[in-house]
């Protein structure tokens, strides 16, 4: 099982996962991606429950949650995309998912 959360665009420091401070947060940077294979539509529900649950921890105006499940070849594939309203949203929530 692999999964992966789209990179924000700003520059991030790979050993302690950190936004550099001179970065410029300009709003064209707002969609978190994620994909991941499950074994089981339950598994991929339960994942979809909890990262819609935190994100709309993160949100000040709604978050757009657009999401695909599909039966493939060894299992389910979830994709998700978290589109908010503020690219500090999105880095907020890609780092309280590591």
């Amino acid at each position: 099982m692999t999964h992966a959360i789209n990179k924000c665009s700003a520059e991030e420091t790979a050993a302690c996962c950190c936004v550099d401070v001179g970065t410029i947060m300009d709003n064209t940077d707002c969609t978190a991606s994620y994909s991941r294979m499950f074994s089981s539509q339950a598994e991929a529900e339960a994942t979809l429950a909890a990262l819609t649950e935190k994100a709309r921890a993160v949100e000040s105006d709604p978050c757009e949650i657009a999401h695909r499940i599909e039966t493939v070849e060894g299992g389910v594939e979830l994709t998700i995309d978290f589109t908010f309203a503020c690219e500090a949203e999105t880095l907020i929530f890609q780092l309280g998912l590591r």
